[in-house]
């Protein structure tokens, strides 16, 4: 074990923002140990709090599903793969048809964008000031989008996914990381966790056998495939866990610090 990549929300940290003790030592044990450690989310670099506040993280988290290498320590972005305006709006037009209530939202490398009606009345968004517009009007040229998003309303998360994945996989990347909203996230083809956290293991010329990968979602599938000992929660999403070599235990059982104390126990 040389490199662990982890997913955030379902994985390490509960809804309600918190990382167990537990888990919290076990990756300081792991860093001192001399483990590379990335952080891998679908998170954009703005809700990164969590890792330096609980854990002190001071290395590379790959945000955004891939998209975004962002350095914590600089709170710089590194990196980034952008998403053309034009995939954008040529994709919400097939969504629309599929699902006119559909409404939609915008990841760029500085902020965040999104549609009336995409988040309820006194959200977070909202109530940092951000004014609800189409994305038509909102989006300019100077704005490098890095996730597109787009939300259902009263659907099946998965039907939703596979709905409009059929649809505009010529255009966009799409996946989903919340278990109960249809919320779907959308990227540059062929960008998802597994092809950043490959680049970025290669620059540290670590083999994907040497990694060690935890994830609970649809959009840690190609992670958990890629590292040569990838862990789906036991929690997780039943495609997460079909897809991983190994499953880990739940999350409410801290699964990734009982995997990594066994692991730093061989070492």
């Amino acid at each position: 074990m040389r490199l662990i990549a982890s997913d955030l929300d379902g994985t390490i940290i509960g809804r309600d923002g918190k990382i167990s003790a537990r888990t919290v030592r076990a990756f300081k044990d792991a860093a001192a140990a001399g483990v590379e450690i990335v952080f891998v989310t679908g998170r954009p670099p703005r809700w990164l709090d969590p890792l330096r506040e609980q854990i002190g993280h001071e290395g590379t988290v790959i945000c955004s599903n891939g998209a975004v290498v962002y350095d914590l320590v600089r709170s710089e972005v590194i990196s980034a793969k952008t998403l053309p305006h034009t995939n954008i709006f040529q994709a919400r037009e097939i969504i629309l048809r599929l699902h006119p209530r559909a409404t939609f939202a915008a990841e760029t490398t500085f902020g965040f964008q999104l549609e009336p009606g995409f988040v309820e009345q006194g959200s977070v968004e909202l109530l940092d000031g951000i004014e609800p517009m189409l994305l038509e009007q909102s989006l300019t040229e100077r704005d490098a989008v890095v996730k597109f998003l787009a939300r259902g309303r009263d659907l099946d998360p998965d039907t939703f996914l596979a709905e409009v994945q059929d649809a505009v996989s010529h255009l966009v990347a799409v996946t989903h990381s919340a278990p109960t909203v249809a919320l779907l996230e959308m990227a540059q083809p062929g960008i998802n966790k597994a092809v950043t956290l490959a680049g970025y293991a290669s620059s540290l010329n670590i083999d994907p056998q040497d990694v060690v990968a935890f994830g609970d979602m649809p959009n840690d599938i190609e992670m958990l495939e890629w590292a040569g000992h990838g862990y789906a929660m036991a929690s997780g999403h039943p495609e997460a866990i079909g897809a991983a070599r190994y499953q880990a235990p739940a999350f409410a059982d801290d699964g990734v610090a009982q995997i990594l104390e066994a692991r730093l126990a061989e070492l």
